[in-house]
This record gives C-alpha cells, structure tokens and sequence, in this order.
C-alpha cells in the first residue's frame, strides 16, 4: 500500500533509493554484527579524516547479532538522515541553502495531519506472549549498540517518541534514547533540564496517578525525522510542522493500543504506557555531549504492541563524539532559528550570522554571533545575552566576532579573541545557568555563562598576507605546474582593516615595481632625534601637524 503525498514528501525507503541514485549510499551485504561491527564501521567516516563531501549513508541488508542471529526482514540505515548536510538537504527535497526559510515558514504556517484507515506500518501485529521471551518483541528488532565496550544494550537513537498532553490534548514528538531493558520493556531519557515535551507530559501524568501512553517511531519519513530534535515550543504538534516542511498533509494511523496517531509510512512503531510511580536505572550510553552519560533513574515503558512493515528498515543515528550525524541534523535547523531569533523577535539587525561550533563539542557550549563591522556596542551585548538566554541547553561560551572573522573555522574565532578582545572589558561572566546537556561539573551546583565581544574596537591593520592579485596569480602559476589541489583556507590573501594610508599604499606599490630604495629614501628624510624605538611614525608626523 502507497500512501506517500503526491510531490510532498516521501517515506525511508524511498529517500534511501535516492540517495543510492545520487551516490551518497553505501550498501553492506556481508554479515555485519549490529552489537560490535556496525557503530565501529560508520563511525571510521567521521574520526577517519574523510571530509564531509566524501561521507555516505550506509545500508546494512545482512545484519547479525553476537549471538549468530539473523533479521531476514530488517535492514539497518545509518547516515541516511544527516550523514551530511546533503543528505539532509535531500531528506528535505530543496537545496540547503533553503532549509532554514523552510523551517521558519513551516512553524509560521502548520499543516494538520490526515488521518487513514490502514497504514503500511501495521502491516504486522505484535502483542501479548509474542512480545515476551528471547529472540521475540524488541529483541526481534535489529537494535545496534552505539558505543560497543561502554553501552549496556542495545539502543533506538533515531526513535521519535509520540505523548500527548492529558490537558490540551497537543500530541509531542521528541527525539530521546531509548535502552533495552527487556522484549517487552525500555527506558528512555526525555530530558528534565530542557524541559523536553515527554517530561512535561510525564509530570502531568504522575499528577493524575495514570501511566503515560507513548508510541515510538523507527524510521519515519525524513521530513517528520527531522521535526523530532527540532526545538519548538511545547504546545506545537511537530506532525504539523512536518506538514508544513512538506507542503501537505502528514498521513497518520491511530495505534493499536495506545490513543496515539502516529505517521502510517513509519517502518515499526512501538506501542506502550510509561510508568509514572517507579523510575529504572538508565544507561551508560555514549551521549553526544561526547562523554558517557552514566546509570542514572530514568522513565519506564512497558510494552503492550510492536507494529510493523513486513519488510522494514531500522534508522540508527550515528552520535557520540561530534562532528556525526546527530550534530548534521541539529546544526542545519539551529543554526536560522538562533539568527531568526536574534534579527526578528529581538529586532537585532546588526546580526548576520549565528554559528555552532561542532568539532567535539556537540553544538550546544559554544555559539558565535557574527555581527557588521561597526555595530553599536550595545547591540553586540544584547546579542550576546540573547543568544545565552534562547534555550537553557545552548550557549555557555557566547562569542561575538566582525563579519571578516570566519566563525565556521574555531582558529579564526580564537584569533579574533587573540587580537580584538580585552578580557578586563570585553568578557562578562553570568552566574546560574542550568547545567545542560553534558557530564555535571563536580565542583558546581550550577553551571554559568561567559560573553565574549570579540569584534574589533576600532581599525586595526591590514591582515598580513599578499594582496589577492598576487596570491591569485601565483595559483594560477601553481595550477601550470601541476602542483596538489588547492583549497583556499580563509584569509588566504590580505586586505584592510581601517588602519591604513594612501600613502603606505604608494610604498608598497613601488616596492612590487622594483623602486623601493625610493621609499629608503623617503623614510630618510623622515629621520627623528626625538622619537621612542617603536613609536609610530604617523603619529610623530600627526604632532608634527598640529
């Protein structure tokens, strides 16, 4: 049965095929054991200095356990979702230049779902004594261990966990880990100190002394994938975001046992109620903060179903230490709603862009706000605590740099800090920031945030390296030789930064020509008996002047 939305969105499978068209999937037919081969594979990509252009997505048909077991109707994808901002940016069907007007567009104008009698994920029913006993429920399912020798289990990391509020009656859709306990149980993290919409159902549900009905997603269409670690506000259904994302209604099935809609193109769904009286030990499992995150309480789901395609593909998300695939499909969304933000709400036009660093630090410690050169000083301050105040998980070190500062490349940021920052002036620490996401700071009950003004105070001179005319022509020269590929790193050629003169210009020019002993003799005509060894010459002649 095909339900997919004409030229709306589409499901898996069908993004998977497009991505084998375009040459961005890697399909794996050997056996490969999903408990200690398959993470270790794909995470090679990403710790192997592969740059992002030659990443893929992997398709595992052939998956095995480290008991020798088989899953003959199962496939494993990873790297399928936001292997790289390409594949993400097709997951989204538009260019990913376009993808942060699209999330803003489809928050501005949700799309409601539509509701269908029949749905391809419930093609195959599973519950009661089907669901217990080894080798049956969840342990039927090709889970991989994310961290082999660290996880305690197998674990869903692309799942999308649907609760509703018992008071409003607005479905959330979060993207939260979820640990095998058992085939018929798991526990899941949804996150108390970002107030994830799971736990804010939860609490609801505690208060009413009822368990916490909750369907979670295995493989859903991308475009609904993608709204899960979106961050929108509590009382928005992310199935309409995903409807306005793909300019149509999202096709939606009531599940079997819980009164929960969940999206009918899904590949496995699992049905079940959380328990809202006992927490379970969670974990450790190697989070994407880059460190593991330890046994700590938490949520319970006892399972009452598992629907399913007949043949189906699991999404497994690659995450841990970043750059992967979890930070891939943070960053691209983050990244225009943090700018948004900044210019619109906070009416902060001198802000262009807005970076999260991703290189080990998973997005969330450090936000760069690149703001005109010459911005007021209080509008680089407003933006720096703007930027700190916008979510509670993001922005512990803020950072504001000039427009010729790359904030994509750290070792600009540092020189910018290196050069344009007093730290007695231009650094403000804030106390009592949550702690976020990450291992706790043993020595704090609370954590806090630096803001850092970064941008120049004034000119400054001229970025010491050839003019772009020079540095173009020797490329070209290094082009005819036949030398290495280039790719320019940035600055890769000089330019002015205020503190300048014609003048200057004029020597340098007759140096380029061969003239420069004229310039020796201009510098000779400018002898002082009154001057201090590294005073500047410009100022001497300024006093002179007046």
């Amino acid at each position: 049965m095909k339900l997919t939305a004409e030229h709306g969105y589409v499901d898996l499978p069908e993004h998977i095929n497009t991505l084998a068209a375009k040459g961005l999937l890697l399909t794996v037919d050997r056996p490969i054991n999903k408990d200690t081969e398959m993470h270790p594979l794909v995470r090679w990509q990403y710790r192997g200095g592969i740059p992002e252009d030659g990443r893929k997505a992997f398709l595992f048909t052939n998956v095995t356990d480290s008991k020798g077991r088989q899953y003959p109707d199962g496939s494993v994808a990873i790297g399928a979702l936001a292997g790289t901002e390409e594949i993400y940016a097709i997951g989204m069907n538009r260019p990913a230049k376009d993808i942060g007007a699209a999330w803003l567009d489809a928050i501005a104008n949700p799309v409601s779902p539509r509701e269908v009698a029949e749905a391809p994920c419930q093609e195959i029913l599973i519950t009661g004594d089907a669901l217990k006993g080894e080798g049956n429920g969840l342990d039927a399912l090709p889970i991989p261990i994310s961290t082999p020798g660290f996880d305690v289990a197998p674990y869903l990391t692309a799942a999308l966990w649907i609760t509703r509020d018992p008071e409003t009656g607005v479905q959330n859709l979060g993207l939260y880990r979820g640990n095998l306990k058992a085939p018929d149980r798991l526990a899941v993290m949804m996150e108390r100190t970002t107030l994830a919409g799971g736990y804010v159902h939860w609490q609801k549900y505690r208060a009413k002394g009822e368990p916490m009905p909750v369907a979670v997603v295995l493989g859903a269409p991308p475009i609904v994938e993608f709204t899960g670690p979106q961050k929108l506000p509590l009382d928005v259904d992310e199935l309409t975001v995903a409807g306005g994302l793909a300019g149509c209604p999202i096709n939606v099935v009531r599940a079997k046992t819980v009164d929960l809609l969940v999206p009918a193109e899904a590949q496995v769904i699992i049905e079940g109620l959380i328990d809202t009286k006992e927490l379970e030990p969670e974990g450790p499992f190697g989070e994407s903060h880059g460190y593991m995150a330890l046994e700590e309480y938490n949520f319970r789901m006892n399972v009452t179903a598992i629907t399913r395609r007949r043949k189906y593909i699991i999404s497994s998300i690659i995450s841990q230490i970043t750059p992967s695939e979890s930070s891939v499909i943070k960053k691209v969304a983050y990244e225009p709603l943090y700018l948004s933000h900044l210019r619109d709400t906070l009416n902060i036009k001198d802000v262009s862009r807005v970076t999260l660093h991703e290189p080990l630090t998973n997005l969330r410690p450090f936000v760069f706000v690149t703001v005109t050169h010459g911005a007021p000083k209080t509008e680089i301050w407003r933006a720096l605590t703007g930027a700190a105040s916008f979510t509670p998980a993001i922005g512990k070190f803020c950072i504001a740099v000039d427009e010729d500062i790359d904030a994509g490349d750290t070792n600009h940021v540092l020189w910018a800090m290196a050069y344009r920052c007093n730290p007695i002036e231009d650094i403000h620490v804030v106390p009592h920031r949550g702690k976020g996401h990450g291992p706790s700071l043993k020595s704090a009950q609370d954590n806090s945030t630096m803001l850092v003004d970064a941008t120049a105070k004034g000119t400054l001179p001229p970025v010491a390296l050839p003019k772009r005319e020079f540095m173009e022509r020797a490329k070209a020269i290094w082009e005819e030789l036949g030398l290495p590929k280039l790719k320019p790193e940035s600055p890769w050629f000089g330019y002015s930064l205020g503190d300048w003169n014609d003048e200057w210009d004029q020597c340098a020019e007759r140096a380029v020509e061969g003239d420069w002993f004229l310039n020796g003799r201009r510098s000779e005509a400018s002898q002082s008996n009154s001057a201090e060894p590294q005073e500047r010459v410009d100022n001497i002649r300024l006093e002179k002047e007046s």
